[in-house]
């Protein structure tokens, strides 16, 4: 007589960016195949990397990178859709791809790694005249219409934190024809240390870039912005001044913040759902000192690491990780000769040394080569420990009172 098999346990992945596609990664590394059913749902066939998106719209060549080719052999299965609906309650993810019919699937455990994109902050006229770097097709767009500009039009980046500072450079270095602008509601490097913030400005004046310090933007045109000091005129607008998490969330029963990051405790299980978890820059993680982890990279792949061994260890009834998530430095590229290495405290506060220049440089290099590789790579980032699923993996009682905070 035939012994009833098992059904598997099914994991899905919703956005295979830096979290999701480690998470997806890893946690195959963890659990047997026949126990677990692992599932990447993601907009686009490639994955991008996103620290490399100034790169893309400066005019550069970046490696195609294609979702089913990284997981060949690992086992994960690869879903090419836009997520357009989340139900909790059902445990169920309703995707649609281009040109498609709605496709639903349902999940046991679910990994929310839908990250986020551009914050307009509603400033009229960004969504309408702005271009942002926060994925490729944003990149894309400003990349054409840079290409667009004859010498000497104007260019204006708004912000002047991390991805401002990077895309002022790279478009600066790339097109040093053009007249660059940064436009920053603070002071020029003020969260760096005094090495740092000396070497961000001689980089800065080296290139050619004007920088409006302490200069709020109240509205994009066409052809300018508009700012507490007055009128600036530009041709093509970069809007960098944070980011803004998917809506998919607080369309959502989980429970949410004011800012639609989802809360979730110390092995990333968001706080109202336990069978769905959420990483990257989707999530309110605390990290050292009870500080809420910054969106980023550096966040999203240490949250990835933690939840898909969370969950691992959840069904095969091994140690959950305990792990806390700290920063080590802040790695800022001025274009493709230059750098800054801000070290840090565990809670990301700037310490007295810096490593800068072309050393710099290389080091911000091999950091987004090594992110990439591990992504990539997701057979080789690790070594196997896959363990049984014990006892058999059960799906736990919906939650009945489904609160969502704001």
């Amino acid at each position: 007589m035939q012994r009833n098999r098992q059904r598997q346990h099914r994991v899905i992945v919703i956005g295979a960016g830096y979290s999701g596609a480690t998470a997806a990664g890893r946690l195959a590394r963890r659990v047997r195949r026949e126990d677990v059913a692992i599932t990447v749902v993601n907009a686009e066939p490639d994955f991008a990397e996103r620290v490399r998106m100034h790169q893309l719209a400066a005019g550069q060549e970046l490696k195609a990178r294609p979702l089913r080719r990284m997981f060949a052999g690992t086992g994960v299965a690869v879903k090419v859709g836009r997520v357009t609906e989340l139900d909790v309650i059902g445990r169920t993810v309703t995707l649609t791809a281009v040109g498609g019919a709605p496709e639903t699937l349902e999940y046991d455990t679910l990994v929310y790694a839908l990250g986020s994109g551009w914050d307009t902050h509603g400033v009229p006229g960004v969504a309408e005249h702005a271009h942002d770097v926060s994925g490729r097709p944003g990149a894309l767009r400003l990349r054409a219409r840079l290409a667009a500009l004859g010498p000497g039009e104007p260019v204006v980046v708004v912000g002047g934190g991390l991805t401002g500072l990077e895309t002022a450079t790279e478009i600066a270095e790339a097109r040093p024809d053009l007249a660059v602008t940064l436009a920053t509601r603070g002071t020029l490097g003020d969260w760096l240390s005094a090495k740092g913030a000396r070497h961000l400005r001689g980089v800065m004046a080296g290139l050619g870039i004007t920088v409006h310090e302490t200069t709020a933007v109240t509205a994009v045109a066409a052809d300018r912005i508009t700012t507490t000091e007055g009128d600036i005129a530009s041709a093509a607008t970069v809007w960098t001044t944070g980011f803004a998490t998917h809506p998919l969330a607080t369309a959502s029963a989980l429970r949410t913040t004011a800012t639609g990051q989802i809360p979730v405790d110390a092995t990333l299980r968001t706080l109202s759902h336990p069978d769905v978890y959420a990483i990257g820059d989707a999530a309110l993680a605390s990290g050292p000192g009870g500080t809420p982890l910054r969106m980023s990279c550096a966040s999203g792949v240490p949250s990835a690491w933690q939840a898909a061994d969370a969950i691992a260890a959840r069904l095969t009834g091994t140690k959950l990780p305990n792990i806390p998530i700290r920063y080590v430095n802040q790695c800022v590229s001025l274009g493709r000769k230059d750098g800054l290495i801000q070290y840090v405290t565990a809670d990301d506060r700037s310490r007295d040394t810096a490593l800068t220049g072309r050393l710099a440089a290389l080091y911000k290099e091999l950091v987004c080569k090594g992110a990439a590789w591990g992504v990539a790579h997701p057979t080789l980032a690790l070594p196997t420990r896959r363990r049984r699923a014990t006892p058999p993996p059960t799906r736990t009682p919906p939650p009945t009172d489904p609160a969502k905070a704001t």
